[in-house]
């Protein structure tokens, strides 16, 4: 690997420990503690590549004491532009699978207490987030999983649950009725932080399996930790050959307005 920065950035969900077999390791220092594990430095196809386990490679963070601020601004300092985050999530939806991959386009956050922002004052800033995740990367992404003969699934909202607890049948289905897609524990406020510090962001929603409140159904077994570790596990090699097969066609130069999501924000 040549010494320049990476310019793109991996933030691995439950299961998604490690993206290189050798690999350079840098331990980051940020002024918002430390993240949640070295940050492993390698290359595809000559495109250098940025690794961080979202929860640690131990999965010693729960979901509601990820440094979410600490990951992000590490990928940021070493230069990283456009951040993908890749995570394990339920479905809400009958037509989405087990196995499936769902872009994201929309979250809802049902989450508290988490560092949510980078800036608590003095300076106030009011980035925008009608769109919360990168349009440009989000098409990419689409592009590439759908010639490698994924099931993808374009759009998705995702129901931000806070954790560590998995839902109950009633909260299950009071999501379902509200038309969104996804469950998932990690994506507020990682995806704001990002577009906080000018970086695309994307996600893709493996599905693990179908929420307790699913109606209709009633095979659906209560989901379990080892039923997601499970799930997440035999997919693993397809998501390790979408992100091979994306990232070499990630254009350099962005197009998109995230690089300038702080013009206007600063009151």
């Amino acid at each position: 690997m040549n010494s320049k920065r990476p310019r793109v950035g991996i933030i691995g969900g439950s299961g998604f420990y490690g993206l290189f077999d050798k690999t350079e390791e840098l331990e980051i220092e940020t002024p918002y503690g430390n993240p949640s594990d070295k940050i492993e430095i390698g290359a595809i196809d000559k495109v250098n590549v940025a690794f961080l386990p979202r929860h640690g490679k131990k999965h010693s963070f729960p979901p509601h004491s990820i440094p979410y601020r600490a990951n992000l601004y590490a990928l940021h300092k070493l230069g990283v532009e456009r951040v993908i985050g890749p995570s394990a999530a339920g479905s809400l939806n009958s037509r989405i699978n087990p196995g499936d991959f769902v872009i994201a386009d929309q979250f809802v956050n049902l989450t508290n207490g988490r560092k949510d922002t980078f800036y608590d004052g003095p300076e106030t800033i009011h980035i925008g987030t009608s769109e919360p995740y990168c349009p440009e990367l989000r098409k990419k992404i689409i592009s590439s999983a759908t010639s490698l003969g994924l099931t993808v699934h374009s759009t998705g909202t995702v129901a931000v649950i806070q954790g560590p607890r998995f839902s109950t049948k009633a909260e299950s289905r009071f999501f379902s009725k509200q038309g969104w897609d996804v469950i998932n524990m990690t994506q507020y406020p990682e995806a704001t932080l990002a577009r906080e510090l000018q970086m695309c962001y994307a996600n893709i929603s493996l599905i693990t399996d179908h929420d307790v409140g699913l109606e209709g159904d009633a095979s659906i077994k209560a989901v379990s930790s080892e039923m997601v570790a499970e799930i997440f596990k035999k997919n693993n090699f397809k998501l390790k050959q979408l992100l091979t097969n994306l990232i070499p066609e990630i254009p350099e130069k962005r197009s998109c307005s995230c690089s300038s999501s702080l013009n206007g924000a600063r009151i």
